[in-house]
């Protein structure tokens, strides 16, 4: 067996790389989630589950960055995931939003949709 060889050692397309970078980004939500439930690694399962999804969520970074180039996938692995834990620490831990911070995730936002719609960095 090669290096590089495994279960997904195979040529990714476009849309796979953005399949594998959208569940590293749920990992990822998920663990930052269990961060805050973990109270400073002072509460075992959430402190695993934060540890675990860290690892897995890196772990399928490393697929789509056989396709995207790694500042656009981590910009937009790192700009998603900050509008989703903020939408999650809204609806679960009843964290409040004001506008400036509202304004701020709106402009994530739109700069990741610049990147994707308009960057001739990734291979549309």
């Amino acid at each position: 067996m090669r290096p590089g060889d495994g279960p997904f050692s195979f040529l990714m397309t476009l849309n796979q790389a953005y399949i594998f970078l959208g569940f590293a980004i749920v990992a990822e939500v998920i663990g930052t989630t269990a961060l805050k439930a973990s109270d400073s690694f002072t509460r075992p399962l959430p402190s695993l589950i934060t540890v675990g999804c860290y690892a897995l969520s890196f772990y399928l970074l490393t697929f789509s960055l056989r396709v995207l180039p790694t500042g656009i996938a981590y910009a937009i692995w790192s700009g998603v995931g900050i509008v989703l834990i903020s939408l999650v620490s809204w609806l679960y831990f009843r964290q409040s939003l004001d506008l400036a911070a509202i304004a701020g995730l709106a402009l994530i936002i739109a700069g990741v949709l610049v990147i994707n719609l308009f960057s001739k960095s990734v291979g549309h």
